[in-house]
């Protein structure tokens, strides 16, 4: 499996933002992520890191 979980990143904290994650596209509305379900979500945000061998996607709120 090559889906990831993403995660919105708070300090110190993670949140879960959207599990089994296949796409992430760049829109002029933020980031959309698209997961193996076919649920998407939309997020102003940028990505602050991508580990792919743990199936991370860590993302920064932007304002």
């Amino acid at each position: 499996m090559c889906e990831a979980s993403a995660f919105i990143v708070n300090g110190d904290k993670e949140e879960l933002f959207l599990e089994r994650v296949d796409k992430l596209i760049p829109t002029e509305e933020g980031l959309l992520l698209e997961n193996i379900f076919g649920q998407r979500k939309v997020i102003k945000a940028k990505i602050k890191r991508l580990e792919l061998v743990d199936h991370r996607i860590l993302l920064e709120r932007e304002d």
